[in-house]
């Protein structure tokens, strides 16, 4: 579950390294976010030469977080950081090439196929 202020790893090679959460997208009470929710982020580190730069607005999909993710089935599956992907904003399409990391199966089904299709393993 991230929140507001929480730090995120991104997870693409847009250029950005570390955002900051500062607005769960959803309803206007909404705090928290899990695996699959849209979140819109300030770059807090960034590549040099990069598309993105620091202290850029970005909207990014949630694809790990460290809280345990209960999935359908009954299981739980959880990831050593909380990541992100960056996303256009009215799209859900990522604007980087390339994708790290595995990719937990409900991004792909809810409805980020392109983020799955670029990833190296969906767990």
């Amino acid at each position: 579950m991230l929140q507001d202020r929480s730090l995120v790893q991104v997870t693409d090679n847009s250029g950005a390294l570390i955002g900051r959460i500062f607005k769960v997208l959803g309803s206007s009470k909404k705090r928290w976010a899990e695996i699959g929710e849209v979140v819109v982020f300030s770059v807090q580190k960034a590549e040099p030469r990069k598309q993105v730069k620091k202290k850029d607005i970005l909207y990014g999909v949630i694809v790990r977080q460290r809280k345990p993710f209960r999935r359908a089935d009954g299981s739980y599956i959880r990831f050593d950081e909380n990541a992100v992907v960056v996303i256009e904003k009215g799209k859900q399409e990522p604007i980087a090439g390339r994708v790290f990391g595995p990719i937990p199966r409900e991004v792909v089904e809810l409805g980020f196929k392109k983020i799955g299709s670029l990833a190296p393993e969906i767990v």
